[in-house]
């Protein structure tokens, strides 16, 4: 007993490390094969252009489709940005002012990350599921067996497609965010239209807005890139298909926060 118990502790701390040294393994595998996925996407970006008709079908799914919930996103986004800036800035006496925190917010930092959250959630979704399903019923090898490279024809066009339309679909958000301030500011703080837009131009300068539309674009690559790793690498069957739509959307979600933040630094910075 006393020679049991004694190496308990040995026994945990190594169950400690073993599971500790797959997780990092695990970790940097996944890295290792989104890198991998991201340098395909680029060498057979040419090729992958050729697959005009590809293209223009995932921009009507992943664009055209997205706008609805985008702008709705972005609508309420201004709105209550606009009401609650009012009532913190009204113990100032500044309420009139309130256009110009909703303005420089929504296009520097709320525009592109919710829209990528939600272009995230609704697209990677989809895009991890199609190919998961694809994946699971061989469609992606019977691809390879016809001749064809399942990264031109599968991966090149939704990437390309996430990367172009992400600031797009920002850019109409920023938009309806903005005019949806405008509406509750001038029916709670008694401006008037003209003077709301007056402030927000005066404040939002165009270095903000490359600034948040700049980052949309690794927005949109990172979420294309991860979708399709997620949906290639599905495996069992139809609880594979749900594990990758998951994965897809949370390691999405999380990559968008941590590139904003070093993209937010790095533009500081230049």
């Amino acid at each position: 007993m006393d020679t049991k118990t004694h190496l308990e502790p040995a026994k945990t701390l190594n169950n400690f490390f073993r599971t500790l040294g797959e997780k990092i393994i695990v970790y940097f595998d996944f890295l290792g094969g989104l890198s991998f996925l991201a340098y395909q996407f680029v060498k057979k970006l040419i090729p992958g252009l050729r697959q005009f008709g590809l293209i223009i079908e995932q921009v009507y799914h992943i664009g055209i489709k997205s706008l609805p919930l985008t702008s709705l996103v972005g609508v309420f986004t201004g709105m209550v940005l606009a009401l609650q800036f009012i009532v913190g800035l009204e113990r100032f006496g500044l309420q009139l002012y309130t256009g110009q925190v909703v303005g420089i917010s929504i296009v520097r930092e709320l525009g592109p990350v919710l829209t990528a959250l939600m272009v995230a959630a609704r697209v990677g979704a989809g895009i991890a599921a199609e190919l998961g399903s694809m994946t699971v019923t061989e469609q992606v090898l019977a691809i390879e067996a016809m001749g064809a490279n399942p990264i031109v024809k599968l991966v090149v066009p939704r990437v390309l497609v996430t990367t172009l339309i992400t600031p797009l679909l920002t850019i109409i958000a920023d938009v309806i965010g903005i005019i949806g301030g405008m509406v509750v500011t001038v029916l709670e703080a008694g401006v008037t239209p003209r003077f709301y837009y007056d402030q927000v131009m005066r404040t939002v300068q165009m270095d903000d807005f490359f600034s948040g539309i700049g980052k949309t674009i690794f927005f949109g690559f990172l979420i294309g890139v991860i979708a399709c790793y997620q949906g290639l690498k599905t495996t069992r069957g139809t609880e594979g298909v749900g594990n990758s739509t998951t994965q897809a959307v949370v390691v999405s979600s999380v990559a968008i926060f941590v590139a904003d933040y070093m993209l937010t630094k790095l533009f500081l910075i230049f």
